[in-house]
């Protein structure tokens, strides 16, 4: 077993941008709940960012609520009085109840606090992925821009694919942004993929079983790439050479005098040379030249390339306010029916747990080694209506467990005993902190995989 090398800036970039991201969520989260219940008169005991066992790192009370700050980065929780939660406060469950507390409230109050919380999320999902939309538009590269076509990785050409292959469509659907396919594939479950191959259109059969194996192998973000040439844009004051220099509009063509014509051929190549002196055949302009320069310990020469949105180009659509507003709208169903699938892909076998379920680490991964807020609100709107549809699912301990007791409760007259609630919570707890501490245990195998 191997861990690898840790980029501890990156890591730390990631880590406060998923600490904020989820911060945002889980207050405005808890608010949902929290002012619902002070609009019906509920008392409040407490309102906690993150959980707090044994201590919490910050705490203050404000009349009848105590704000405060756990140190288990897993959510947080308002405390309402007479209410069967995580707190598990039975001492107060056997003591008669009273005009302030939850259980005392009628069914439809009851429903709308349960509720609040995943409304909120799903409202500030629509309202981040509108302000994305009027921000930042729509950027993104069209396939056919790919003049080079694709650079195909082993498990794509298992199923037929080959180099230089321009994807056409999938099921006769024409694709346009070319970063969406793989997610398409597995999303849609296709069955056909059309390339164009030595000018002829070929049809690519996507066999059973596929989606599994792009998810087994973590294919689902790298199975197919653009191919483009070795071109450098800059040159960084660290690179040494010992014989000439690379200069901007350079072409690479050769190392050590083995030729290669795209940049996956030439990532490969140089990875054998780690820490040594080599010989870079460049295209520059008319003429070729020769230059001396060191690979470091990183496989970096010490240049920066061109990449493939510079060489191809980019379609960009802005929108104003008013279009925003449906895009927004749209994109936010899209990604709930995405996740959706997704369960019911997990569900049916279609894919495996173990390949697909992740922690807070992978949550916290997702997220950029740099900080770029366009990535950040996209992932914590994400997040958001992911979240609000988590808690709406009818299991005891989530908001949808109570919403649907508080239901049963409005049709039949007949509400469950304080008792009955105790156990469910109980059984939805236990059952949420072994999928907790599955997934967990699932990111640490893969670290150390």
């Amino acid at each position: 077993m191997t861990l690898l090398a840790i980029d501890w800036s990156s890591v730390g970039i990631k880590t406060l941008q998923f600490i904020l991201s989820f911060s945002i969520l889980v207050v405005l989260h808890e608010m949902g709940h929290f002012f619902p219940a002070r609009w019906f008169k509920c008392r409040v005991e407490k309102f906690y960012l993150f959980f707090n066992p044994w201590f919490s790192l910050w705490k203050k009370k404000i009349g009848d609520t105590e704000y405060g700050l756990g140190w288990v980065p897993f959510g947080g929780y308002v405390k309402i009085s007479g209410m069967v939660d995580e707190s598990m406060d039975k001492e107060q469950m056997k003591q008669p109840p009273q005009p302030w507390e939850f259980r005392s409230k009628p069914a439809w109050q009851r429903l709308i606090i349960m509720t609040g919380g995943v409304i909120v999320n799903v409202i500030l999902a629509i309202v981040i992925f509108i302000g994305i939309t009027w921000v930042w538009g729509e950027e993104y590269m069209p396939a056919k821009n790919l003049k080079y076509g694709v650079y195909a990785d082993s498990l794509a050409k298992s199923i037929g694919v080959r180099d230089g292959d321009m994807i056409l469509s999938l099921d006769g659907k024409p694709v346009d942004n070319f970063a969406t396919i793989e997610a398409e594939m597995v999303l849609k479950e296709v069955k056909q993929m059309q390339v164009m191959r030595d000018g002829q259109t070929v049809n690519v059969q996507i066999p059973d079983g596929f989606i599994k194996k792009m998810m087994k192998n973590k294919q689902f973000a790298g199975m197919l790439y653009p191919r483009y040439p070795v071109i450098v844009d800059s040159v960084a004051k660290t690179a040494v050479f010992t014989q000439g220099e690379l200069k901007k509009g350079d072409t690479l063509i050769a190392l050590n005098g083995t030729g290669f014509t795209y940049y996956h051929e030439f990532d490969k190549l140089k990875k054998s040379y780690v820490d040594s002196i080599v010989s870079l055949t460049v295209l520059r302009g008319h003429d070729t030249a020769v230059v001396r320069a060191r690979i470091n310990e990183k496989a970096s020469i010490g240049f920066r390339q061109k990449f493939p949105a510079e060489l191809f180009g980019t379609v960009t659509k802005d929108y104003t306010f008013l279009e925003a507003v449906p895009e927004g709208f749209k994109r936010c169903w899209e990604t709930l029916d995405r996740y959706v699938t997704g369960l019911k892909q997990l569900f049916t076998g279609k894919v495996n747990a173990s390949d697909s379920l992740g922690s807070v680490i992978s949550i916290g991964n997702t997220f950029p080694g740099v900080w770029d807020w366009e990535r950040f609100w996209t992932l914590t709107g994400i997040f958001s209506i992911i979240l609000a549809f988590m808690n709406i699912l009818p299991i005891p301990a989530l908001d949808g467990g109570h919403a649907l007791f508080t239901l049963i409760e409005m049709i039949t007259g007949r509400k469950p005993g304080d008792k009955f609630m105790e156990y469910a919570q109980m059984a939805g707890m236990i059952l949420l902190l072994g999928l907790m501490a599955y997934a967990l245990g699932l990111d640490f195998w893969r670290l150390f995989r």
